[in-house]
């Protein structure tokens, strides 16, 4: 037994000199403070069935909200795939003829695989830029306020695409849209695995709204990508869908603190105080199991991205697809979506960490048939299971973070973990482009199945849920 005013983490952090980089990362559960039965004893006030009542209608608006900005990022990412090929058929790279070899594709005149994977490239400085920008924004600014920024910076991006100008306009877009995705998706995953209600649950929906978004998407864009003239103002469309967004995070959050908007629901919410007084960029890169975590973020969301982006263009040109093809990646994110909402249970029944090997092993398998079956409905089919089987690996990924992180940084390195994986949408998608550019778009399938196999490798040395005994 213990004093009750003293938590384990002002206990450890006393013990070793009060040094915030060697404070151990207890169970979200638990951490920053754990308190014991006699703690949280009948000295709590009672609440009513009318606040319960509000906290619970509180704590579904704000879950909404977050999911709609989720859903937003889905069609940003689901755009992608159906747009690369009219992209490539659109614009020309300067005729210097030094260069013309090297970036044009000598059988149309098209952008080659190379270049227009400079559009993920951007991305990656733009979630990179916003993975460090998000800590110093969030301290000066707050979780409201950071969200809204992020959601404006793709209105302004889309903003730029939609004139359909000059391909380095399109490429500083995307570094916009990347610190945009980067700063609303550190914030969103940050609220919904530090709530203590539910959090499991309520991740798997939040990341099903991702795949809803991205099942839609291609939907949308494939029609305008079909021509020729008006391509571009799909993005118009996705610029109104980011301005509705904008709006809704503003009135509902109103630029307050996470702590403000999680106590309005009934959460005890952590603040700032509750870290330690010390450079968060350095408790953030001094964990190790951050570094493996985000390692993982980025292969997997890598391989997500670069199924929902390349796979379209695989089906074109291996199996002559025809324009209808970018159908096929709102089949892979409509499986994804039903992945991470149908096998709740399953994960739960069997354990989620036995639940991902299983998945990735199966994901494997049915990749495999994509690569050396001729056909282009099972192709198509097999894709959308990839998808159901890849879709809750995520929402895993970042229940598992809560167990083996420090409470008092979670928002914090969830931000870098979410980065990380962001920056790995665009990595991975580029080096694909880079492989298509030298061997052909049938390098996809055994990279991807390489990146899957990379994947089984990571997980397992990612360390298990520490129990902090009380």
């Amino acid at each position: 037994m213990r004093d009750a005013g003293i938590t384990f983490r002002e206990d450890y952090l006393s013990s070793k000199g009060g040094d915030p980089e060697i404070a151990p990362s207890f169970p979200s559960s638990l951490a920053p403070s754990v308190l014991a039965e006699d703690d949280t004893s009948s000295t709590a006030p009672a609440i009513s069935a009318a606040q319960k009542a509000v906290y619970r209608r509180k704590s579904l608006i704000h879950f909404v909200t977050l999911c709609c900005a989720v859903f937003c990022m889905g069609w940003n990412d689901g755009t992608t795939g159906p747009m690369l090929p009219r992209i490539q058929a659109n614009y020309h790279v300067s005729p210097v003829r030094n260069y013309r070899s090297v970036c044009i594709d000598k059988l149309g005149g098209k952008v080659n695989f190379a270049v227009v994977s400079l559009l993920f490239v951007s991305n990656t400085i733009g979630f990179i830029s916003g993975a460090f920008v998000n800590i110093y924004l969030t301290d000066r600014y707050g979780f409201g306020k950071v969200l809204v920024m992020g959601s404006l910076c793709q209105v302004v991006a889309y903003a730029m695409l939609s004139p359909a100008g000059p391909f380095p306009l399109l490429c500083a877009a995307f570094v916009l849209i990347g610190f945009g995705l980067s700063l609303q998706n550190a914030h969103c995953n940050g609220f919904v695995a530090s709530l203590k209600k539910s959090s499991h649950t309520k991740m798997g929906f939040l990341h099903g709204s991702y795949g809803l978004g991205a099942l839609i998407s291609p939907l949308v864009a494939t029609q305008f990508a079909q021509s020729t003239s008006h391509w571009s103002y799909h993005y118009i469309i996705s610029m109104g869908i980011y301005v509705a967004n904008t709006l809704l995070l503003w009135a509902v959050f109103r630029g307050r603190l996470q702590q403000e908007v999680m106590e309005e629901e009934g959460e005890s919410g952590v603040s700032s105080e509750d870290a330690v007084d010390s450079n968060k960029y350095k408790q953030v890169l001094g964990l190790k199991e951050v570094h493996i975590l985000a390692m993982f973020s980025l292969i997997y969301v890598g391989v997500e991205v670069t199924m929902g982006g390349w796979s379209v263009t695989y089906i074109l040109e291996r199996r002559n697809g025809n324009s209808n093809s970018g159908y096929i990646a709102s089949g892979f994110f409509g499986g994804l979506m039903l992945g991470r909402i149908l096998l709740m249970w399953f994960n739960k029944k069997i354990g989620e960490r036995l639940a991902l090997f299983l998945y990735a092993l199966l994901a494997i398998f049915i990749e495999v048939t994509v690569w050396v079956v001729p056909s282009l409905i099972e192709n198509a089919i097999a894709v959308s299971f990839v998808g159901l089987l890849l879709g809750p690996m995520y929402p895993i990924l970042m229940n598992h973070s809560t167990t083996i992180l420090p409470r008092w940084l979670l928002t914090a390195c969830m931000g870098y973990i979410a980065a990380v994986g962001l920056a790995g949408s665009a990595i991975l998608p580029f080096i694909t482009g880079l492989l298509a550019s030298k061997f052909g778009i049938a390098s996809l399938q055994p990279f991807i199945v390489s990146m899957m196999s990379t994947l089984i490798v990571i997980w397992a040395i990612i360390p298990r849920a520490r129990v902090v005994p009380i």
